[in-house]
């Protein structure tokens, strides 16, 4: 019996750091997440243009490269749907997203099953471009199974020549739900001040 009592005492064991390990793997820790892999590698003053589009709304930023003047409400200024001066706020709150946020899991995915991870018909896609003229894309998809996460995918230039044909795989990552709040703002959120008034602006 003590043999017994013991070998059940040694599977209980087993069974729980078996279990232990899987919840590890399924709710990674935070410290897992700082340490992930940066979702794009360019630095905030790289970026020139920003466009947002959600189901609700297409925005766009552009960012003024005249020297600053004290009249002048905010660096950047939107284009789309009016043209306006933007809230710092609200366009920097994103960007230090995109340049900071990081993905702790990557899955490699067959094009097909793009709607399973919401990506076919997105919470939004973010297009950023660079001064060097670069895009880059970050598609927004729906939440993971127990809403840690988003389902993401990252579009960016690839090094030489563009592949011949599409490929047959994409890379699905998991960014963080933040990226949600960032994007889903209403229109008065967006410009500066929140005034209802459109300020006609020269983006150059």
């Amino acid at each position: 019996m003590k043999l017994q009592a013991s070998s059940l005492i040694l599977i209980v064991i087993a069974l729980g750091l078996g279990g232990t390990a899987y919840l590890l793997e399924r709710h990674p820790s935070s410290q897992s997440e700082i340490s992930g892999e940066p979702i794009f590698t360019f630095e905030e003053d790289q970026v020139q243009a920003l466009t947002i589009k959600t189901r609700q709304q297409t925005l766009a930023f552009v960012r003024s490269e005249r020297p600053r003047q004290p009249q002048q409400q905010s660096k950047w200024l939107m284009t789309t749907p009016l043209k306006a001066p933007a809230s710092e706020a609200s366009v920097a709150y994103l960007l230090n997203l995109l340049v900071s946020a990081r993905s702790d899991r990557q899955l490699n995915v067959s094009v097909s099953q793009r709607s399973e991870f919401g990506l076919d018909r997105p919470l939004a896609t973010i297009i950023v471009k660079l001064k060097n003229q670069e895009t880059h894309q970050l598609v927004l998809g729906k939440p993971d199974f127990n809403h840690s996460s988003l389902y993401a995918q990252a579009i960016s230039p690839a090094e030489g020549s563009p592949p011949p044909q599409i490929p047959k795989n994409i890379q699905v990552l998991l960014v963080p739900t933040t990226f949600e709040n960032a994007v889903n703002r209403p229109l008065p959120e967006w410009k500066w001040g929140n005034s209802d008034q459109p300020v006609p602006v020269d983006p150059d």
